[in-house]
């Protein structure tokens, strides 16, 4: 073997590595016990240091070096955490019950989409809660709509913001303290100054000069340039996804790696000596970072750089897997929190997995391929077998096309992004930041495109467990694609391996086969086929489906396009005949884009937003006739009726959740039923008096994912026998409260939520739909619960 493949494969600090990760991981969730960890680890370490200097066997040194290593690393991991907890307590803020507070913040991160509204990061240093004013440092997250961030141009890093809202303990191990929903408003203090200010003019004029440009690669020019995603729409964002390419647009070591060895090679054609050429090229990574913003995976790539660099200045170019290791120290010792960031691991599982797995990898394929191809194809396919596994722990699906998409856009990729960084560069000069756009833009555009067209290829994406048992098992089928590709070895035990694993991918080629035809076309057969209503399990927000005589309903899209087209596959639902959006947070209309160009009618709540009036522009422009949702509004489904109870026409109540349509359906095999959306106790009151409900209803939805802010006396009045909570798994709110729940179990209720049980389809047993419902559970055993309303 050679001395470079030797050093690209040591592996002498990966021990290091795992202890320093698995003590921030724990440490992080674990406050209570960091100084006694922390000295625990450190006296271990001293330990196995002096058995490695006192022993004399050479197996016995090595061992305890490896012990030294590791535990030194937790131990700086944990002392670290020590240090800091003080400073992280909270306990005499008294957040807790949903008080409205003041905090005034320094924004560190950018602006992104979280599952129900946008978020970004930022240091707190003073909350006011009543009229006492706390002066502090704290990481939070900040939580605002959409609509406000429209307004507020200048919010980027380096802005000072003031939020103004109520806030939450974050989980534990997380970087932020506090999460403050910002749900009465954020201002801009002070925008970025300085350097922060000079980067987001940057990041400003190089999206601007893209506007001319055809979409979608026009959007797509930033994300690869500087990590900018907000000019990608929904589709594409979709598309890059479900075809593997989403890493493309974070900004990661391809990236700086083409930063530094730029300025590396322009200084050195200008006759630099070494320590000037490393100084440019140190002096462009840190421009660079600051550009787009410190992100896991630009903190971890730029980190590797910088050892690098420094081992060229001291003559010493260290092996590949040796600069990762400790680079990945230097941070987890520097930012415990960033072991638990979902990007962060996959950057480093990615950079690890090309520097160990690729080379074997092409020297494997190469025997059934050209070289050059062969090499072109290790890279992805590394990639995709290290990443696969943690990535499923956030969609757990696998992208069925990833390598051959990635494979098709290796060649545009740098190109994009390095033309399209010098645009970002040129902004002082417009005609040339104008021009190198458009050449950026054709890159871009091709991989815009590759995208496009592999997500839309059959089986885009295969279905794939959740949980532990779902990374486990691709671990396992990643591990028998390595055996099955890397060149055979000269063991005994290769050939055995080898086809056992051969044995074990046929098996999962099998079942992912079966899974994938039960999943569309055989999908509408795992399902009851009588059913009237159904609650997808859409995460935290609604979306109802409701049929008869083969019309469907829909009541309110869900957060996730993707989750509700799932849904919609799963019942075998091609088109819908009435959408009703109750209101326009986004948990309700944030779906909205599985079902463009497919809804007839549209009834929707007041929209007096600009997110709500581009949701009724797209729905429109696919073809759908809008109608405003106001008591006295009806028509027919199929053979069903439906009307709406509320919001009262001409009564001025705000867009929002008391402003929710409450819909009534009954009739042509349809159970009674009454959808409340997302109504308050107050409003819940008004529309109990308002002699517009039935006697009773066999079918209630649970206003506002079983909150709190319930009135007992509408149910009461209701006598639900069945009682339906969209609701998602482990949501921040603490939905369903134990008040709703021991309201409903009071009446005689049946609950049914799709947080435990996946999608709930319910049947009427007989033809009025009175007498009894039969409830189907995705996630629970067979049964039928019976409700016989007053």
């Amino acid at each position: 073997m050679s001395l470079r493949r030797a050093r690209r494969r040591d592996i002498r600090l990966v021990p290091a590595v795992v202890g320093a990760w698995a003590a921030a991981l724990w440490g992080a969730a674990h406050a209570d016990s960091l100084v006694g960890l922390a000295v625990g680890a450190w006296m271990l370490a001293l330990g196995s240091l002096a058995l490695a200097w006192l022993s004399r066997r050479s197996s016995l040194r090595t061992a305890a070096a490896v012990i030294v290593i590791a535990c030194a690393g937790a131990a700086a991991v944990l002392s670290h955490l020590a240090v800091a907890q003080p400073g992280r307590a909270v306990a005499h803020l008294n957040v807790d019950g949903g008080r409205a507070l003041r905090v005034v913040a320094t924004v560190t991160g950018k602006v992104e989409p979280s599952a129900t509204a946008l978020r970004f990061d930022a240091v707190a240093d003073r909350v006011m809660i009543g009229d006492d004013t706390h002066a502090l440092s704290l990481p939070v997250t900040v939580q605002v709509s959409a609509d406000a961030v429209a307004e507020l141009p200048d919010l980027a890093p380096g802005a000072r913001v003031e939020a103004v809202g109520t806030a939450f303990r974050a989980d534990a191990g997380e970087r932020s303290v506090l999460v403050v929903r910002a749900t009465a408003g954020l201002t801009v203090l002070a925008p970025p100054a300085g350097v922060l200010a000079a980067t987001a003019h940057l990041r400003e004029r190089l999206a601007a000069s893209t506007f001319g440009l055809p979409p979608p690669g026009a959007g797509l020019v930033p994300g690869l340039a500087v990590g900018d995603t907000s000019a990608v729409s929904e589709d594409l964002d979709a598309a890059m996804k479900a075809s593997s390419l989403s890493h493309l647009t974070a900004v990661s070591g391809a990236n700086c790696a083409l930063v530094v060895g730029i300025a590396f090679a322009a200084a050195a054609v200008c006759g630099a000596r070494r320590a000037v050429r490393v100084a440019c090229g140190l002096g462009a990574l840190a421009g660079f970072v600051v550009l787009v913003t410190p992100e896991p995976s630009v903190v971890r790539a730029g980190m590797m750089a910088a050892i690098a660099m420094l081992g060229v200045l001291l003559g010493r170019v260290g092996a590949g897997l040796s600069v990762l290791c400790l680079a990945v120290i230097v941070l987890l010792v520097a930012d415990p929190w960033i072991a638990g960031e979902i990007g962060f691991a996959l950057s480093v599982a990615a950079t690890a997995s090309l520097l160990m797995l690729s080379g074997p990898l092409s020297d494997g394929i190469a025997r059934w391929m050209p070289r050059p191809l062969a090499l072109a194809l290790s890279v992805p396919l590394a990639a995709q077998l290290a990443c696969g596994p943690l990535l499923i722990i956030v969609e757990p699906s696998l992208p069925l096309y990833g390598v051959a998409a990635n494979l098709l856009a290796a060649p545009a990729a740098p190109v994009a992004t390095v033309v399209g960084l010098a645009a970002c560069l040129a902004a002082p000069l417009p005609i040339l930041q104008a021009g190198l756009s458009a050449i950026a833009w054709l890159p871009a555009a091709w991989i815009a495109g590759t995208a496009q067209t592999m997500a839309t290829l059959p089986g885009a994406t295969v279905p794939w467990p959740e949980g532990g048992w779902g990374v486990a098992a691709l671990v396992a089928v990643g591990t028998a694609i390595a055996v099955v590709c890397v060149p055979p070895g000269s063991g005994r035990l290769m050939r055995p391996a080898r086809a056992l694993a051969a044995l074990l991918l046929a098996g999962a080629v099998g079942v992912g086969a079966g899974a994938g035809a039960l999943s569309t076309v055989l999908a509408p057969a795992t399902v009851p086929p009588d059913w009237s209503i159904a609650a997808c399990d859409v995460g935290q927000g609604d979306a109802v489906l409701v049929r008869s005589a083969g019309a469907v309903a829909l009541i309110d899209t869900g957060p996730d396009p993707d989750a509700l087209a799932s849904c919609l596959g799963r019942f075998g639902i091609a088109r819908i005949d009435l959408l009703v959006l109750t209101h326009f947070d986004a948990d309700h209309v944030d779906g909205a884009a599985a079902v463009l160009g497919r809804v007839g009618l549209v009834v929707h709540g007041p929209a007096a937003a600009p997110v709500a009036d581009a949701v009724l522009a797209r729905l429109h422009d696919g073809g759908a006739q809008l109608i405003e949702g106001v008591t006295g509004i009806g028509g027919s489904l199929g053979d069903a009726r439906w009307r709406v109870l509320w919001p009262r026409s001409g009564a001025g109540i705000p867009a929002g959740n008391d402003a929710s349509v409450v819909l009534d359906v009954a009739g042509g095999g349809v159970p009674p039923t009454l959808l409340l959306g997302d109504l308050s106790a107050e409003p819940q009151q008004a529309l109990a008096a308002s002699g517009a409900l039935r006697a009773a209803y066999a079918v209630v939805k649970v206003a506002h994912h079983g909150s709190a802010d319930q009135s007992a006396h509408l149910y009461r009045l209701l006598r639900p026998a069945i009682a339906l909570i969209t609701v998602g798994a482990d949501n921040d709110y603490g939905h369903p409260r134990a008040q709703i729940l021991d309201l409903l179990h009071a009446l005689g209720a049946a609950v049914a939520r799709t947080d435990q049980d996946g999608i709930v389809a319910l049947s009427v047993m007989d033809d009025d739909g009175v007498d009894g419902v039969a409830v189907w559970r995705e996630r629970a055993p067979p049964g039928v619960d019976v409700g016989t309303p007053g």
